[in-house]
């Protein structure tokens, strides 16, 4: 028996949400519109509240150096008590340049098939087989906290 054939009545459980996009410049405010827009499609995607998520991960490319994306992050609504950690990915030769990677920890009724992980831009790319036939468009403006 699995954990997934032990879950009844979608009992809420630990699930993990990816997602990456790129960013067009090493700027502060284009950084952080982008991580804006990649966390809003993942929790849109997956119908998450802010009271769902655990923790987020980030991860960014060498070339990408003007924010931190955790300071982004709080720029949301909501998102100034989440634990978030910022680190470097690993610098592989040919990689995909100017990259914001996130790995974000939830409580979900979902199921792990069910999860819909979000890949931006040039980023559908790293998954093709979880961007296929989910390309996000222009995004609805984000809330953001004043």
């Amino acid at each position: 028996m699995t954990i997934e054939d032990s879950v009844r009545g979608g009992e809420p459980r630990v699930r993990a949400v990816r997602g990456a996009t790129v960013v067009a410049a090493d700027e502060r405010e284009l950084l952080c519109d982008v991580v804006c827009e990649l966390l809003t499609e993942m929790m849109r995607g997956n119908a998450i509240g802010t009271g769902d998520i655990i923790s987020v991960s980030f991860t960014v490319t060498n070339d990408l150096r003007s924010e931190f994306p955790a300071r982004c992050a709080r720029r949301l609504e909501g998102w100034d008590e989440i634990p978030m950690i910022c680190a470097a990915e690993v610098d592989v030769p040919g990689s995909l340049p100017m990259c914001i990677r996130v790995l974000m920890h939830i409580y979900s009724s979902l199921s792990r098939g069910d999860i819909r992980h979000v890949y931006l831009r040039e980023a559908q790319q790293l998954r093709p087989d979880w961007s296929a036939g989910k390309a996000v468009g222009s995004p609805e403006p984000v809330a953001r906290r004043k």
